[in-house]
C-alpha cells in the first residue's frame, strides 16, 4: 500500500469504490466487454457474498457502491473481481492498479454518491437521459428492472 495511503475496511461500512482501465483507456467501450465485466461482478459478489447497491460501467473506469464481504477484506473481493476481468479481456495490462475507495456510512451520502454514478453517464455525453445507459444500476431503481448483477436497495 502506498505511504500515508489509510483504508478503512472491515468497519461495517458501504464503500464507493472507483478503479479505471489502465492509462484511462477505453477497454470497456464495447457493449461485450461491459457485459464481460457484469458477470465478472456477478461471480465475484456471489463468491465473496458482499452487497451491491450500485454499479455504472464506464468505457474507462467503473464506480460501485458495494458492502464489505463478511469473511474476506474488501480490497480482497475487488482483487478477484479485476483478476476475473482481466482474464476474459483481451488488452494488457488491463486495469491501473489501485483504486479510490470512500467509506459511505449514512444515507444522504449513499444517495449522493448513487446519483453521482448513475449521472455519470450523461455527463460524458453517452446518452440524453440515464436509463439509456444499460451498464448501470439506475434501471433498477428507475424501473425495477432485474440486472445482471443483483442489487440490494439501501
Amino acid at each position: 500500500m502506498p505511504l500515508g495511503l489509510k483504508r478503512y475496511q472491515q468497519e461495517g461500512d458501504d464503500h464507493f469504490i472507483t478503479f479505471s482501465c489502465h492509462h484511462r483507456k477505453p477497454y470497456l467501450n464495447t457493449p461485450t466487454s461491459r457485459d464481460i465485466f457484469l458477470d465478472s461482478l456477478e461471480r465475484t459478489r456471489l463468491h465473496y457474498q458482499f452487497e451491491i447497491l450500485g454499479y455504472v460501467v464506464m468505457p474507462e473506469h467503473v464506480h460501485l457502491l458495494v458492502s464489505e464481504p463478511p469473511n474476506e477484506p474488501l480490497s480482497k473481493a475487488l482483487q478477484a473481481l479485476k483478476i476475473s476481468a482481466a482474464r476474459r479481456l483481451t488488452e494488457r495490462p488491463f486495469w491501473q492498479t489501485r483504486y479510490y475507495d470512500f467509506n459511505v456510512f449514512t444515507h444522504d451520502k449513499r444517495v449522493e454518491k448513487l446519483k453521482y454514478m448513475h449521472r455519470n453517464p450523461l455527463k460524458r455525453g453517452l446518452v440524453t437521459q440515464p436509463e439509456d445507459w444499460h451498464w448501470s444500476s439506475y434501471r433498477h431503481y428507475l424501473l425495477e428492472e432485474p440486472t445482471p448483477v443483483l442489487i440490494t436497495q439501501s
